[in-house]
């Protein structure tokens, strides 16, 4: 499943005032609660590579909306695509000579087994680049888009972080080094003792 997915029409969303207005009449389900748009940037030009099927260069003008549910593009042209936060694996402002930007790595194989994955990296990925008119929105763009993301942590990061977590709860017993400078350090000691100390680590 590609990391963009075509759609003819802009996600569901309420602006801020109204999430805050609806959550405070006490709905039935807070999950009923349309997603927040946390930003819209309107003469957005979009590059991708490998180019998306259905999506032409003729629909690359348009307006981003960063919904706190997905990241969305609709074209002048009245198409346009949304990627699943998950599948944005990198994003990042750039200034560049040719203008100001953001660029984002797309993982083509966002929440798939590992085993459905391809084993090629580079046809795993594709590139999205999100260019707005002014170079006034860099930052607003980019911080909605951190905050979005930040709400949708990767499964395999989050994964991570629970077997650090039971890692550090373990209440093994570990061998503890009690001679004196004279003794011979453990190969981990010498490493270790070698990085400090630049014998061995010349940084660039």
């Amino acid at each position: 499943m590609p990391s963009a997915t075509l759609i003819t029409s802009v996600p569901t969303f309420v602006s801020r005032e109204e999430h805050r207005d609806i959550a405070a009449a006490t709905p039935v389900a807070f999950a009923d609660i349309p997603p927040v748009l946390r930003h819209k940037e309107e003469n957005v030009s979009i590059t991708l590579d490998p180019p998306l099927d259905g999506f032409s260069a003729e629909d690359a003008q348009g307006t981003l909306y960063i919904i706190e549910s997905v990241l969305a593009f609709m074209s002048t042209t009245g198409r346009g695509f949304q990627i699943e936060y998950p599948a944005i694996i990198l994003h990042a402002a750039s200034r560049t000579e040719a203008g100001p930007s953001i660029y984002c790595q797309l993982d083509e194989h966002a929440g798939e087994s590992e085993g459905v994955a391809s084993n090629d990296e580079m046809s795993d990925m594709r590139e999205l680049s999100i260019v707005p008119q002014s170079a006034a929105s860099l930052e607003p763009i980019f911080d909605a888009l951190s905050r979005c993301a930040a709400l949708h942590p990767d499964k395999a990061s989050a994964s991570d972080e629970e077997d650090m977590d039971a890692f550090l709860a373990d209440d093994g017993d570990f061998e503890v080094f009690t001679g004196d400078e004279e003794q011979e350090l453990s190969e981990v000691g010498r490493v270790r003792s070698d990085f400090v100390n630049d014998n061995r680590y010349a940084p660039y």
